[in-house]
C-alpha cells in the first residue's frame, strides 16, 4: 500500500507520488488496552503538541456510539461529541470512505489494531488532514466489543479548492 505525504513546495500542499495509508493487523484479545502516555523514555508532550493536535476516542460496538472530545468534534463540524459512524464517514473525502468502513467493520469483528489518514472537509472549503491509530476488542467470545484510539490533527489546513496533485 502507498503513504500519501504532503509535500509544500513553492507555498502549496502537493500530495507526493507514495503508498496510501491503511493498515489493520489482528491483535490479542488477552492484550488490555494500554491508557496514558509512556512515562519517560524519549516521550516529549510538547514536541508532539508542536506538530499536531491529538485527542482521543472511543467506541461502543454494542450501540454503535462514537465518542469524541471537544477538539474533534469541532474539527469534524459535528453538533454532538457522540455520533455515529456513518456521521464521521461523511466527513472524510469521498475516495477514503469505503476503505476507512471496511477497516472499522473489520475491527469491530476481530481484535485489531488499525490505522488510516484522510481529510476531513471542514465547513468553509478547508481540509483538515488526519491521522487514526485505534485498536478494537471485537464481538468475538465474551466481548461486547469496543474500541479506542487517537486522532492526530496536524496543525495545517488546506485552503479551498486547493488540489493535492500527485508528482510525475
Amino acid at each position: 500500500m502507498k503513504y500519501n505525504f504532503l509535500k509544500r513546495a513553492a507555498g502549496e500542499l502537493r500530495r507526493v507520488r507514495g503508498n496510501i495509508l491503511f493498515k489493520i493487523v489482528k491483535s490479542d484479545v488477552a492484550s488490555p488496552f494500554v491508557f496514558g502516555t509512556p512515562e519517560s523514555g524519549g516521550y516529549d508532550r510538547d514536541i508532539l503538541a508542536q506538530f499536531c493536535v491529538t485527542e482521543g476516542w472511543i467506541g461502543d460496538l454494542s450501540n454503535g456510539v462514537i465518542k469524541l472530545g471537544q477538539f474533534s468534534t469541532m474539527f469534524y463540524g459535528l453538533p454532538s461529541t457522540e455520533c455515529g459512524l456513518l456521521s464521521l464517514m461523511r466527513c472524510y473525502e469521498a475516495q477514503d470512505r469505503a476503505r476507512i468502513l471496511e477497516l472499522f467493520e473489520q475491527a469491530s469483528t476481530v481484535s485489531s489494531s488499525f490505522c488510516f489518514s484522510t481529510t476531513v472537509l471542514a465547513a468553509g472549503g478547508h481540509g483538515q488532514p488526519v491521522f487514526c491509530i485505534g485498536e478494537s476488542i471485537g464481538a468475538e467470545e465474551r466481548h461486547s466489543g469496543s474500541m479506542v484510539g487517537v486522532f492526530m490533527f496536524p496543525r495545517f489546513k488546506l485552503e479551498p479548492g486547493s488540489q493535492l496533485t500527485g508528482r510525475q
